[in-house]
């Protein structure tokens, strides 16, 4: 796979996402400005300007008209995807780690850091899907997160259940109506932050990434571990691949952690294992630093990685990653 390397940024990547169609790549980086690209050449589309400081996060709505980001500068902001308008600004006392949409892209989602007398908080706007409309202000509903901060967190399917994963490596389960803590549970080791969360298609389950070098299946109702993927370096991101059963982790250490010097010691590739048999079946190198994000395409026909070295990879899939099968998968699939 030859990849596309994209360098639109001049700090490390925080966060890369596709939209629904796949057609297009945002990307978040410590520089302050966000990126659009073409996801099939990796042309620039445009920039928004606005943010002052570094920013964590980027979501698009399910409709590709509305962006969300978040940063240090303390704000959400909402851009129109196409003229790169600036729709809305929500100021906060902490920075913002992580921004999601609902399924339907009525509802905006957004974590707070815990800082200086300031608990950190996952909140949720009502968001007006008619772009000429005056975006509320007000908060459709504030979970405090007084245990252990909340570093990543997104609604599950329908927007039932606002799932979140924390610094002591626990999941939470929300009541996405009331804020009301259902369940809590210690999946990944104690202290060992969750990095990352992602869903499945049909956000019935999802994965999260973590500190403490593994990747954790979980499902949505129950908040019950699947599959565990062990690995031998820190984790930042894990993503679920549809079409075929297929995980992708993401991580490596950070230079300043590493004791000892050598070519392979950072372990900077993406790790593909298998999603039922928690088999690692390849990697793909090319980041020369940790990688800190990285996106499937919606349709499965590739993927992107964001790195601290500041580029975002893009990777389409060619025919052997289609035809590669497990001796009992060639055994069903003949049946």
């Amino acid at each position: 796979m030859r990849p596309i390397l994209l360098s639109g940024h001049e700090r490390a990547l925080t966060q890369v996402k596709y939209n629904a169609d796949g057609d297009i790549i945002f990307s978040v980086s410590k520089d302050h400005v966000v990126c659009a690209w073409f996801s099939h050449n990796g042309e620039r589309l445009g920039t928004y300007h606005g943010h002052q400081g570094a920013l964590w996060t980027v979501d698009v709505s399910p409709n590709s008209e509305m962006l969300a980001t978040g940063g240090a500068d303390n704000t959400i902001r909402l851009w129109e995807v196409k003229t790169s308008k600036l729709l809305k600004t929500w100021d906060f006392a902490t920075s913002i780690k992580r921004v999601e949409f609902s399924p339907d892209g009525r509802q905006l989602l957004g974590v707070t850091e815990k800082r200086s007398g300031h608990l950190g908080s996952i909140v949720v706007y009502d968001i007006d899907l008619d772009i000429e409309a005056e975006q509320t202000s007000e908060q459709a509903l504030r979970i405090v997160c007084d245990e252990s901060k909340a570093t990543v967190a997104g609604f599950s399917y329908g927007a039932r259940y606002i799932i979140a994963g924390h610094e002591d490596g626990s999941v939470s389960q929300y009541d996405a109506k009331t804020g009301e803590l259902i369940f809590n549970t210690q999946v990944h080791e104690p202290d060992m932050m969750v990095t990352d969360l992602q869903w499945s298609p049909d956000r019935t389950y999802f994965i999260t990434a973590s500190k403490d070098k593994s990747a954790k299946l979980l499902t949505t109702n129950d908040l019950e571990v699947l599959k565990t993927y062990q690995t031998d370096t820190p984790l930042n991101s894990a993503a679920i691949t549809p079409v075929k059963d297929y995980v992708i982790l993401g991580g490596g250490q950070a230079a300043m952690d590493v004791t000892t010097t050598s070519a392979r010691q950072g372990k900077f590739e993406a790790r593909f294992y298998h999603k039922i048999f928690m088999e690692e079946i390849g990697r793909v190198r090319g980041h020369f630093g940790p990688l800190n994000y990285v996106a499937v395409h919606p349709k499965g026909t590739g993927y992107a990685s964001g790195g601290e070295d500041g580029y975002v990879r893009v990777h389409h899939f060619d025919k052997p990653y289609f035809d590669f099968m497990y001796e009992v998968e060639r055994e069903q699939a003949n049946l």
